[in-house]
């Protein structure tokens, strides 16, 4: 008897990364300490741009929504990934389109925080006389808000149109959380129109922001060359060079993923590069970011010294 839109079951099968026993407790433990780094690392950021006044400017209240954005967006996946290196990871349908609409809207909102994070160091090298009127607070509140409601939007196509079709040969998806791409691969329907807006969506989306990153930093590195003294470059540098690593290490592995071919062999590719983009990338931000910031340093350096006396 169907359930849900001609679908014959209610729940759906994770897979997960592999069924070596051994392997298992090693990726589980391996997954752990990223996770904890990633939670620990972002609220830490987030913790020193509320309390630090040194750090109550545009750059610093970008990139604290960008940590808090990626503790949202590991913890979405990474939990049930971790449950299933033990037990049978069983999702509903429901919950299955809820997780993959949680995911696509925090990764669509990263994404474009980052280009609005170029943006910032664009204005802030470029055109440093009129930065606090261009990024002034009522602007970096809107840049925020803008990225928030285009993750929500365009996050909804990819969870209705799954929602719609029906599930009826088998329900073993081979990933370790719901993303459209092996769920939709699952439907006894036609999914030529679902990977077509997936591709174009999604590819439209990734390709413009970061474009719109790329052309800022060959703005900023233009600006750079005209810069005389070794040590404002080193500054300037040392404030983008966070950032553009970031940039690359997100964009690098989400581009892999959306926008190559649906088969069989790129979907066993997208998982391990979903392993990258979910548990790694959010763990690395905040050590890049505590790392190469000279601001972020300063300030965890001012924190620990008001702990320790």
């Amino acid at each position: 008897m169907a359930w849900w839109n001609g679908t014959s079951f209610n729940v759906f099968i994770l897979t997960g990364i592999t069924d070596l026993p051994w392997l298992q407790k090693f990726l589980f433990a391996l997954v752990l300490f990223f996770f904890v780094i990633d939670v620990l690392g972002n609220l830490l950021i987030v913790y020193l741009v509320v309390w630090d006044v040194s750090l109550h400017s545009p750059m610093y209240f970008l990139l604290a929504n960008l940590s808090f954005v990626d503790i949202c967006f590991s913890s979405i996946t990474v939990p049930k990934m971790m449950v299933g290196f033990f037990m049978e990871n069983i999702i509903t349908l429901e919950g299955c389109v809820a997780q993959m609409y949680f995911f696509h809207f925090l990764g669509c909102t990263e994404g474009t925080l980052l280009a609005f994070m170029g943006y910032d160091r664009y204005v802030a090298i470029c055109k440093p006389l009129r930065y606090k009127t261009l990024m002034r607070q009522s602007v970096c509140i809107q840049l925020v808000v803008g990225s928030w409601v285009l993750g929500l939007t365009t996050s909804l196509v990819h969870a209705i149109m799954t929602s719609y079709l029906p599930f009826c040969d088998s329900n073993r998806i081979k990933h370790f959380f719901c993303d459209v791409k092996p769920v939709i691969k699952l439907a006894c329907a036609d999914i030529h129109l679902n990977e077509a807006l997936l591709t174009n969506v999604l590819g439209f989306l990734s390709t413009s922001t970061f474009t719109l990153t790329i052309i800022s930093y060959i703005y900023i590195i233009f600006n750079l060359t005209k810069i005389r003294s070794s040590q404002g470059r080193s500054k300037a540098f040392s404030t983008c060079s966070s950032h553009l690593t970031v940039v690359i290490l997100f964009y690098g592995t989400a581009m892999s993923t959306y926008l190559g071919p649906s088969s069989e062999n790129s979907i066993e590719k997208d998982r391990i590069a979903a392993v990258l983009f979910t548990v790694i990338t959010p763990a690395m931000n905040p050590i890049i970011y505590t790392l190469r910031n000279e601001g972020v340093r300063k300030s965890l350096k001012k924190l620990i010294r008001s702990q320790t006396f």
